[in-house]
């Protein structure tokens, strides 16, 4: 084998007995946090995420080299795709234009957001309600039942008035649905001052910040996983919107968890 690859004996028993270089300690070493962080993560970030969690703690390394290490390792984040349903327009719901189109936000509880999303328990079908603020992405309110109705909606917008109690005038920004158009939703609305505001007929984008949410957490925390019944269910979602406020760092905050991010603009 010497011979073939032409190099001598005693060279081949130098490499053979030569023990790991400093870069491979180094990258050993770096692969073990990059594990660490990924498992606290919960399985979900990808190489841009660890790449931030490792500059908070200090570490100066490039997200090329983590990415590589992410991949030779086969460590990946979760994905999944997210079905979105498209309902009728309707003259009804054309009533409340887009008052969000324009609008540059500088600070929270200016526009809030607001959706419904489909889960299944076994064989049967739950669904979410959530309230977002829009600048900081922290969620304010939720709310889990078995029918899509206006009562869930009101309750998580109920919640999230309660947490925040927001003094200045806020828009309320949703989709054209019924549990948002009703009469009970809007009246709750005007009673505590707050302009409604829906999306354009045909134009999903428009309510993107939530359906962003949506998929963050079904591709986290949602599937993949088996829900016995409601209450393990509701406990994940509790779980998961704890971990997404105060911890998921947010490329668009800057690689900081709402939270951290409420808290800077406070500072």
């Amino acid at each position: 084998m010497c011979r073939v690859y032409g190099v001598t004996r005693a060279g081949y028993y130098a490499w053979k007995n030569r023990g790991p270089s400093a870069r491979q300690k180094e990258e050993e070493a770096l692969l073990k946090e990059i594990q660490s962080i990924h498992e606290q993560s919960g399985c979900t970030y990808g190489s841009p995420r660890v790449h931030a969690e490792l500059k908070h703690r200090g570490k100066a390394v490039s997200e090329k080299r983590i990415a590589r290490l992410m991949q030779e390792n086969h460590i990946r984040s979760r994905a999944a795709n997210l079905y979105t349903a498209h309902a009728a327009n309707h003259a009804f719901f054309q009533s409340i234009p887009n008052r969000t189109l324009g609008i540059v936000l500088d600070g929270p509880d200016q526009v809030w957001v607001g959706d419904i999303t489909y889960l299944k328990v076994g064989r049967e079908w739950r669904y979410m309600a959530t309230v977002m603020d829009k600048f900081t992405r922290q969620i304010l309110g939720w709310c889990l039942g078995k029918r899509k109705g206006v009562k869930l909606t009101l309750l998580a917008l109920n919640r999230a008035i309660a947490k925040r109690r927001p003094k200045n005038q806020v828009i309320f920004h949703s989709d054209r649905g019924i549990e948002y158009a009703a009469h009970a939703y809007r009246d709750r609305l005007k009673e505590m001052g707050y302009i409604q505001s829906m999306n354009r007929p045909g134009k999903m984008t428009d309510n993107a910040h939530m359906e962003s949410f949506f998929h963050s957490f079904k591709s986290d925390a949602y599937h993949g996983f088996g829900f016995s019944g409601e209450q393990q269910l509701r406990k994940q979602i509790r779980s998961y919107i704890e971990f997404y406020n105060q911890e998921r760092l947010h490329s668009a905050l800057g690689y900081q968890s709402p939270v951290a991010f409420e808290l800077s603009l406070a500072a």
